[in-house]
């Protein structure tokens, strides 16, 4: 009857997760948002649906285990190094200053004790991945130069959020002092990640080698799921946090040959239990509670969205940023996220915090994790009505100004990514006239050290328009993946320059009609484009005519949007 009872849980638990995914999907929610409701409505609060909570915790714990070991194979030190400055520093700053004030909130406010009041602060420092990069990626921004910052300062604080799951246990341990226990605690992990880079470094890449060689993927996967649960019991044995082990061999997987394999195998088994394990915390969000509490809650879900959004604007600006960027990062990292969640459980195992506390984190997460996506959407609507100039400072050196060329037949190009670098090959390599525009510091550098005409700034920026030579160019190419910045260039341009010929990119049927309807040259979709080829490749392969082939194209382009 046990057994019975556990598979009807998970099935009632899964069908949840499904329909409040779906739900919050075409919503246009975070599909995480839609697993925390189903939970709360299946919850005993609620219909009750699921008779015994502890069975569902204990499967969703694999998923926080999964959920950090994949985390450590997708971290990259690549793009945390490309900005590095306001991505370690930014973040760093971020976090104290953050947590800092939650500790004011909630020791002079909620009467909290200062080891509460440390893991409080810490907890609603803390930002969602998740919510912030969906947000970004259904907005086509994720390379945009906010979303760049975000996801600099969200690589910071995962990795922060994964060491302190063996510090924060720490301060409700014993009753002695602090930084013993704290000691203790560092010495244990030291011991770990010793023995994890030991054997990360010559035992993990000989067995995935060995189990590859005999090309069977079931014995892959089986392999990756013994590294990550085995690594999580050993962190465990140790007195450390299971999901630290997870990461920390995720990370000495995502240094070997088989970590894009690792990773794709992998994905699927994690949102499947990543889902179980929000749903789980769904449950345990006490309405009655929330609905007693709903003054202090409101209060401090307001003091968090205006203190985090201050706080990540203040640290943006600080590190150069100027512009829209500045309050476009503030309004994202507004949230609480999702390894709030895990750690508020685990501190509340170890009794650092208690049952109240627990209860205004889950819901005051909930609560900024809805109102995220309108507060970004509406941030972006008022910097579009203010037409804020974009200005990025490196480290305040003056950089040299380097004129645009005095001939009136010559190309803007804004944006020098994988786009626009290829732009500038071809009309470099035809001697063809052309101006750069970019927000990053270090491609601007590297344009001048070429000698390559370039304007440091955003191409939403009137004045940079106008250094760039705007009124006597006769192209316009938008080849930056920044909504916000496509539009302000569209304004200007076509107000100082009536009869210039644009060519943007766009990332969504939305992004499409806007542009269409602003009377842009030429729109072009990249994921359509790739398609055409794609068919040019193979009708061409097959032995079609390239009249025929030509026809097609043609005809494809008139009905795709591009």
């Amino acid at each position: 009857m046990e057994e019975s009872r556990l598979i009807i849980d998970l099935a009632i638990a899964f069908g949840a997760a499904l329909g409040g995914g779906l739900i919050a999907r075409l919503l246009r929610q975070p599909a995480i948002l839609g697993y925390l409701v189903a939970g709360i409505v299946i919850g005993p609060y609620v219909l009750g649906l699921v008779q015994s909570t502890d069975n569902i915790q204990l499967l969703a714990s694999i998923g926080v285990v999964l959920l950090l070991f994949t985390l450590g194979i997708e971290f990259s030190f690549h793009e945390l190094k490309r900005i590095r400055n306001v991505a370690i520093f930014g973040g760093i700053a971020q976090l104290v200053v953050t947590t800092a004030l939650g500790m004011f909130i909630a020791m002079f406010l909620l009467g909290q004790s200062l080891h509460e009041a440390i893991v409080f602060g810490f907890l609603i420092a803390l930002s969602s991945t998740m919510v912030v990069i969906g947000m970004l990626f259904d907005r086509g921004e994720t390379n945009s130069v906010h979303g760049r910052v975000m996801i600099g300062i969200l690589l910071l604080q995962d990795i922060a959020a994964a060491f302190a799951m063996f510090i924060l246990p720490a301060l409700g341990a014993g009753n002695g002092s602090l930084l013993p226990t704290l000691g203790v605690a560092f010495l244990k992990a030291g011991v770990f990640i010793a023995l994890v880079l030991v054997t990360g470094i010559w035992l993990i890449p000989r067995i995935l080698r060995r189990v590859a060689l005999r090309q069977s993927r079931e014995l892959f996967v089986i392999s990756i799921a013994a590294l990550c649960l085995g690594s999580a019991f050993a962190a465990y044995y140790f007195g450390l946090s299971a999901a630290l082990g997870a990461f920390a061999v995720g990370l000495m997987v995502s240094e070997s040959d088989f970590a894009h394999q690792a990773l794709g195998d992998i994905v699927p088994l994690r949102d499947l239990f990543a889902a179980l394990f929000f749903v789980s915390v769904g449950m345990l969000i006490d309405l009655p509670f929330l609905a007693a509490n709903i003054i202090p809650l409101l209060t401090l879900v307001a003091a968090i969205i205006l203190g985090k959004f201050a706080i990540c604007s203040g640290v943006t600006r600080v590190f150069g940023y100027r512009g829209k960027t500045v309050p476009l990062v503030g309004a994202g990292m507004t949230q609480v996220g999702e390894f709030s969640f895990v750690l508020a459980e685990l501190c509340l195992g170890a009794s650092v915090i208690t049952g109240y506390t627990y209860s205004m984190i889950l819901g005051s997460a909930l609560i900024t994790i809805v109102l995220t996506p309108p507060i970004f959407a509406l941030t972006t609507k008022l910097c579009v009505r203010r037409r804020e100039a974009v200005q990025v400072t490196s480290g305040g050196k003056e950089q040299p100004d380097i004129e645009a060329p005095s001939s009136s037949n010559h190309v803007i190009i804004c944006g020098h990514g994988r786009v626009g670098s290829n732009v500038a090959r071809i009309l470099g390599q035809l001697a063809i006239p052309y101006v750069v525009t970019d927000l990053d510091p270090k491609t601007i550098s590297e344009l001048r050290e070429r000698e390559i005409p370039c304007v440091y700034g955003d191409a939403g920026n009137q004045k940079v328009l106008y250094e760039a030579g705007i009124e006597n160019a006769t192209s316009l190419i938008l080849a930056i993946p920044d909504p916000v910045a496509v539009r302000l260039a569209l304004d200007h341009a076509r107000r100082i320059n009536p009869k210039l010929d644009i060519i943007a990119r766009a990332h969504s049927d939305s992004e499409l009609e806007f542009l269409q309807s602003r009377d842009v040259s030429e729109v072009v979709r990249p994921e359509t484009e790739a398609g055409i080829e794609i068919v040019r490749h193979i009708l061409c392969r097959l032995g079609v005519s390239e009249a025929t082939v030509e026809e097609i194209m043609s005809n494809q382009r008139r009905i795709c949007p591009m």
